[in-house]
């Protein structure tokens, strides 16, 4: 994708939010609203992936395989990828046909067309995976307009919401990348509005007894939030609930306990009397932005539960290895593995997950299987008011005005400032860890929570996920010695594999959106605040540099390539794989695309 722009600021802040006439993300028609956020997410995901110029003003895209078009303005041209569009249409050999485009329509040419052209990998694009796109791009834009309802009704958060999950529930478009953000197969539109956080939903737990024998469960005794219990003992406290048989609790999403009984190793289970599902128990819970994982504002653990869902891409099971992980990454931590990053960041940590729990039939002659009862036990962070997961902060807002982000600049009015103290205090430490450690975090921005100051400005961060840990395969040996084991259960990979993940995680995904959103709301040209974090990172160069071998090599990737890696999530899912599930080197289909730092950066 090039991009030719002079922005400076932008239009849509000019024309003043909600007024519909000048923008249809604001208009307080929900169903509109709802169409246009999606059409600017394929558009935006069609620009990319096919790497088409872009330059500000009127906009034709052709699709020879059936002769149609989709029509509309650039109104906002980012390099970072954060285009705002006018009213979108469809043009036909004769002309405009109708009025608005509906995505439903969009998705379906822009899918036969990338289908023509064979997709990015060899065989083309699967059978059936268009029509496949097309049905959930018409489910998320069902939910989106029922999110966007909800939120014109209930603007302000119910008592009981603190500020960290206000901003959980703030992602009511979801990703502004993706062609079905909101899918999630399976859920009713009673089920929806109380499990989706978007409507902030709360609910009880389902939580099952089960036999000892088919649990399995581990703990770091050192952890605070475990606090000398084991993960048994934890669970039973939060489940208000006590059995003297000695059977186990375990938790499960009121979802996934409808669902999991009818699964033919569960009722087996059931059927032999070693499982037993009791219903629900305990206090409600809150449902933060991954949906499967939970929070309670007076409990000092959160819980991330099996999910069978399909929301955007992949089910939401854990695995073993990716149960195990979570504690393998505290004991690292706790072994002073990383202690290098946090004393030169002190602002910067990693939240744990010190204890895990599993029906998982340990005893069976063909080894363990996790059956999708399961549990993480997440810590709460210290000082959790003042976190904010990213992607809450710079979500927009149809209908209500700036992103939480954008307010948060507009007060002080120090863009170039916030972006600089982000790239210091975020965007480094996490350069630093992986260039010390070779451990790179897939820190996309709702596995990414900023520390905010009293007067909103960055204090720090943390990174949360018990999965999204990548290995360079250049540090296993020492990762194994601090362990004294002979293998990992972090993703090992080559560094080259890490290089381009954390290319997209940490820069694309992550650092650049700050620069996107604060440029989208009118507080600052883009090319000004890419220009600050150019700086930033150049700046840090030395210390990356002497915190481990060639540890500067990525940032100095980021500030001169033309080209970076970018992961292609229109492709992705139209080649219908399963990111969970993939093999490490083909999790997403990833292309290159032009590098936005490196024209300021030179």
């Amino acid at each position: 994708m090039t991009v030719t722009t002079d922005t400076g600021r932008a239009p849509a802040s000019d024309a003043g939010y909600g007024d519909a006439a000048a923008d249809p993300l604001h208009s307080h028609d929900t169903r509109r609203a709802a169409e246009h956020a999606h059409l600017e997410a394929l558009l935006r995901c069609w620009l990319t992936e096919t790497g088409t110029q872009v330059t500000a003003g009127p906009l034709r895209i052709p699709f020879p395989a059936t002769g149609l078009a989709l029509v509309t303005e650039v109104r906002h041209c980012s390099p970072t990828g954060w285009h705002r569009f006018g009213p979108v249409s469809v043009d036909g050999p004769s002309g405009r046909l109708g009025g608005d485009a509906d995505p439903v329509v969009a998705i379906a040419l822009l899918a036969a067309e990338a289908a023509a052209r064979g997709g990015a990998r060899d065989g083309g694009v699967p059978s059936g995976e268009v029509a496949d796109l097309v049905e959930r791009t018409a489910e998320s834009v069902r939910r989106v307009t029922t999110f966007l309802g909800h939120r014109r009704r209930y603007p302000a958060a119910p008592e009981g919401v603190d500020g960290f999950l206000d901003a959980e529930q703030a992602l009511v478009l979801g990703h502004l990348k993706h062609p079905a953000p909101k899918s999630r197969d399976g859920l009713s539109e009673r089920e929806s509005a109380l499990y989706s956080p978007e409507q902030r939903g709360a609910f009880r737990l389902h939580w099952f007894a089960a036999d000892e024998s088919v649990v399995s469960h581990d703990a770091v005794t050192g952890s605070a939030c475990v606090a000398g219990r084991d993960t048994t003992a934890l669970l039973a406290e939060l489940a208000e609930c006590r059995l003297d048989d000695g059977r186990v609790l375990v938790p499960a999403h009121p979802w996934q306990a409808r669902d999991v009984v009818h699964r033919p190793r569960i009722a087996a289970l059931i059927d032999e009397g070693l499982l037993e599902p009791l219903g629900p128990l305990g206090p409600q819970w809150w449902a933060t932005s991954s949906v499967r994982t939970l929070y309670r504002p007076d409990a000092d653990v959160m819980l991330k539960l099996s999910l069978g869902l399909r929301l955007t891409n992949s089910k939401r099971e854990s695995t073993g290895t990716e149960l195990r992980r979570g504690l393998e990454i505290n004991r690292l931590l706790a072994a002073g593995y990383a202690a290098s990053t946090f004393a030169e960041h002190p602002g910067f940590d990693i939240t744990r997950d010190p204890a895990w729990l599993a029906v998982d039939e340990p005893d069976r002659p063909q080894g363990p299987e996790v059956t999708g009862l399961d549990v993480a036990v997440r810590e709460v962070p210290d000082g959790i008011g003042s976190l904010r997961c990213l992607a809450g902060l710079v979500a927009p807002r149809p209908g209500e005005g700036r992103s939480r982000l954008g307010e948060l600049v507009a007060e002080s009015g120090e863009a170039q400032r916030w972006v600089a103290d982000y790239t210091d205090k975020v965007l480094v430490p996490m350069l630093h860890l992986y260039a010390s450690t070779g451990i790179g975090l897939e820190a996309h921005q709702q596995n990414t929570l900023v520390r905010l100051d009293a007067n909103g400005g960055v204090a720090g961060a943390t990174f949360r996920d018990n999965q999204g840990y990548y290995l360079a395969a250049s540090h296993e040996r020492a990762v194994l010695d601090v362990l004294d084991a002979g293998s990992s259960t972090l993703a090992v990979v080559d560094d080259e594999v890490v290089d381009e993940r954390l290319s997209y995680y940490l820069l694309r995904n992550q650092a650049l959106a700050v620069v996107g959103c604060l440029a989208v709301d009118g507080l600052a040209g883009e090319n000004e605040l890419l220009g600050v974090m150019s700086g930033r990172l150049r700046a840090a160069l030395p210390d990356l540099a002497e915190a481990g071998r060639d540890g500067d090599r990525l940032a100095r990737r980021w500030l001169e390539a033309d080209t970076l890696p970018c992961k292609g999530n229109l492709l992705t899912r139209l080649h219908g794989i399963d990111e969970v599930l993939a093999p490490l080197d083909a999790q997403s289909v990833y292309l290159d695309a032009p590098n936005p730092l490196a024209a300021v950066s030179r």
